[in-house]
């Protein structure tokens, strides 16, 4: 597996963890972020590369930082 993909997956799944902790559907936050739930249940299985925008509208809709979605030192 490449570093770009482990990346993907790593970011993706803190994406997940950090919506299910707030409880909040997939369908839910991809509406606030104006995205498909189709591609953003692709970007939480580390299925594509997301844009740092992509990021900070994720993390703006979640009420968070963009550093807690890319401090994947928490999920270790």
């Amino acid at each position: 597996m490449t570093d770009k993909k482990r990346l993907q997956l790593a970011i993706g799944k803190r994406i997940k963890t950090l919506r299910e902790e707030r409880e909040i559907p997939q369908q839910d936050l991809a509406a606030k972020c104006n995205l498909e739930k189709s591609n953003l249940s692709r970007l939480e299985a580390g299925g594509t590369n997301p844009t740092i925008y992509t990021l900070q509208r994720i993390a703006d809709s979640l009420g968070i930082s963009l550093m807690e979605i890319v401090n994947l030192d928490s999920e270790n």
